[in-house]
């Protein structure tokens, strides 16, 4: 068999959303492999994430991240990401991601208009899923270093099928990546 290319791994001819979704933390798997630079592989990761989606027809307008701003406590910076320009920084306990890092649990919004204090990045955004990134250190004590945050044109466009996977790919992020 030949080698198989990076890009390849963006291909993706499932119809079914969990095996997607999975084929998406099989594949971060395997790109990550010797590599913990966060920047890389939260690179990697969003565009696994926006392929998969795009595959499946669920209209993902945006997938990406945000992490601590190591400037300025109690905010979060943009990071890598696929879709439209987005809001540079979002204040922790304001909006979906900053409600997902101040409560540590994964915010699933049916309809972001009815979601108080929603920060609209792009105004076409009807649905958005934000699972925070929580790593450990070697005490075991947690820090919240970041979010996964997917925006959809949609009402209803995640459920639990997609909060129980990315929570799987989120765990991984932080396993594998040097903050």
């Amino acid at each position: 068999m030949g080698e198989i290319h990076h890009a390849e791994y963006a291909n993706f001819s499932s119809s079914d959303k969990r095996e997607a979704l999975e084929q998406v933390l099989q594949s971060y798997d395997a790109l990550v492999e010797g590599q913990t630079n966060w920047v890389c592989n939260l690179s990697n990761a969003s565009s696994l994430i926006w392929h998969a989606y795009q595959s499946l027809n669920v209209p993902v307008n945006w997938a990406g991240f945000y992490v601590l701003n190591p400037e300025v406590p109690g905010e979060l910076i943009l990071g890598p990401f696929q879709g439209k320009v987005a809001c540079q920084t979002i204040k922790i306990g304001h909006g979906v991601c900053g409600t997902a890092v101040s409560q540590s649990e994964t915010q699933v919004v049916p309809d972001v208009n009815k979601f108080p204090g929603h920060i609209a990045c792009d105004g076409e955004t009807q649905s958005e899923i934000v699972v925070p990134i929580i790593s450990s250190n070697s005490s075991g004590e947690k820090t919240v270093q970041g979010v996964l945050d997917i925006d959809c044109l949609a009402l209803q466009g995640f459920d639990s099928i997609d909060q129980e996977i990315l929570e799987k790919i989120v765990n991984r992020i932080a396993q594998t990546c040097k903050w």
